[in-house]
């Protein structure tokens, strides 16, 4: 009997070689290169027809750290924190009468957001600024009295304005965050006998931050530049100061250029702020943080550290 022996197997032969590795070749783009070419052609023709114009840029950093401009800049700081601070309490007392179960305080948070929403911001300042001509006196008994014109002081007016429109704004901000939260939790923590403001404060708020938070820092940047409009209500901000300055000055435009470098500068210091509390806020909800700007520098600029032992 003879057996036939597969010659194509054994420790003596050669196993076939694999298939070929295959060569990826990119994918060109060239509109990418147009395109490119068009946006710095364009960006070059701005900054020609501006270095061209009639604009004194000396000007501006003669002024950039005049007294009153930076009185301006404390005085626009000063009013975003405290019209922040009115629209978080006030959104947070109207995000919970709007999830309340009571008809009329549900239906009073919701008419309040309603008008406050839909009615612009320089409209609601009007209205405050001119109260005096409806309302000549102002009479809190005992407690207070005066004209309604020396009562409603520019600062006021601004604080109202801005303050009771964030408040809108910042209520359907914390009732998203509120919602956000697991009923369970709510439930669980009824049945724990807790009450319902303890549940609030210890369980659904701290979760219904990480919600909350990131909207919360884009309104504190959209308040900071919508401070400009109480100069229309005599208010000395940042924009009312510098509009002063250029046309005693004989400098509009140059010191409109300089307001806005001031705005560029705050936004941009309270944008990094921000970045930084929302990382903070993201350490439960992700397994690795996103790297910080100075991680990012340092890993595209600065050389890889090598272990020990490791020839370069």
């Amino acid at each position: 009997m003879t057996v036939d022996i597969d010659k194509t197997t054994g420790p003596d032969v050669t196993p076939p070689a694999g298939p070929e590795a295959i060569k990826a070749v990119p994918v060109r783009h060239p509109w990418r290169y147009v395109s490119a070419a068009v946006a710095l052609f364009l960006l070059g023709s701005v900054v020609y027809a501006f270095a061209q114009g009639d604009i004194n840029w000396a000007a501006i950093p003669e002024y950039f750290f005049d007294d009153r401009i930076l009185e301006g800049v404390w005085k626009t700081l000063l009013l975003t924190v405290m019209s922040m601070l009115i629209g978080i309490i006030g959104g947070i007392l109207l995000a919970v009468m709007r999830l309340s179960k009571n008809p009329v305080t549900s239906s009073i948070a919701w008419f309040y957001i309603w008008f406050f929403r839909g009615t612009p911001v320089l409209v609601q300042l009007f209205v405050w600024f001119n109260l005096g001509l409806v309302f000549e006196y102002i009479n809190l008994g005992p407690i207070y009295k005066d004209y309604w014109s020396s009562f409603m002081t520019p600062l006021l007016t601004a604080l109202l304005g801005l303050g009771l429109n964030e408040a809108a704004y910042m209520a359907e901000i914390c009732r998203a965050g509120l919602l956000s939260v697991d009923e369970g939790q709510t439930e669980a923590s009824h049945a724990l006998g807790m009450s319902q403001a303890k549940t609030l404060r210890r369980i659904v708020i701290p979760q219904a931050m990480r919600v909350i938070v990131p909207p919360t820092g884009n309104e504190v940047i959209n308040m900071l530049k919508t401070t400009s409009l109480v100069s229309a209500v005599q208010f000395y901000d940042l924009f009312k100061h510098s509009q002063d300055i250029g046309q005693n000055a004989g400098s509009t435009v140059e010191m409109y250029f300089l307001a806005a470098t001031w705005y560029l500068i705050m936004t941009s210091l309270l944008s990094v702020g921000q970045y930084y509390i929302e990382r903070y806020y993201a350490r439960g909800s992700s397994r690795s943080l996103p790297p910080t700007p100075w991680q990012r520098f340092s890993a595209a600029v600065l050389p890889a550290r090598r272990p020990k032992g490791v020839a370069a």
